[in-house]
């Protein structure tokens, strides 16, 4: 398998700590944001992540390749461990605050490779959070301490800290639910003025060590 990815992009760090948790085989293709041309042979519109299957098939969209591993390879459990009731109650907590996480990864993105190293591509992706979010990256930089507030408010980010402190793993044992946890609040820590709940973050750190996965991996600052 061949997994199409960004590193600035949590969706795509979705589908690496899944491909970790149930140890398959894979190379990492990091791609450019603007790489017209790797995407033109895929056949697919510039997004990541994209997983091509050894048969050479393409599966987009982060929760749907999840869900096409677990179908795939059933002997890996990446769903085992969850209900269909626990995996809706996680997608729809996490889709109230849609806008909200959105928000917040927009200052986030230029601490990573693909975007912070490279003038033009921070140049175009300042113009597409001008156009997307109507106000510039400094300013929803300026605004992230507030918008976490109202994050923590929606989601009761205290509360899963507490709920995975106790229970060390979303249910039980590791599976989607993690990497989709993971792959959502570990960026957070970059911004700068807030702190994760420690229980967050501890929770975080072991997710990466089930999985085998350092999220760390495409900080402009380790590399």
């Amino acid at each position: 398998m061949r997994l199409y990815h960004f590193f600035f992009e949590p969706d795509s760090e979705r589908v690496r700590l899944a491909l970790g948790l149930m140890s398959l085989p894979y190379e990492l293709k990091v791609v450019d944001p603007d790489d017209d041309e790797t995407f033109f042979d895929l056949g697919v519109a510039r997004t990541a992540p994209v997983l091509q299957w050894d048969d050479g098939q393409l599966a987009l969209e982060s929760l749907a390749i999840l869900a096409e591993l677990d179908r795939r390879y059933p002997e890996r459990a990446l769903f085992g461990p969850l209900n269909a009731e626990q995996w809706q109650a996680l997608t729809a907590w996490r889709a109230r605050g849609s806008v909200l996480w959105d928000r917040l990864y927009a200052p986030i993105r230029p601490a990573y490779r693909g975007i912070g190293d490279s003038e033009g591509h921070l140049a175009a992706y300042k113009a597409s959070v001008q156009a997307r979010f109507h106000t510039s990256l400094e300013d929803l930089a300026n605004d992230r301490y507030a918008v976490y507030q109202q994050l923590d408010a929606l989601t009761g980010l205290k509360a899963l800290g507490a709920f995975l402190a106790k229970h060390r793993f979303y249910a039980g044992t590791p599976s989607a639910a993690d990497a989709l946890l993971a792959a959502d609040l570990f960026p957070l820590q970059l911004l700068d003025g807030v702190t994760l709940p420690i229980d967050l973050m501890y929770y975080c750190e072991r997710v990466q060590e089930s999985c085998g996965v350092d999220l760390r991996q495409g900080f402009l600052s380790d590399a």
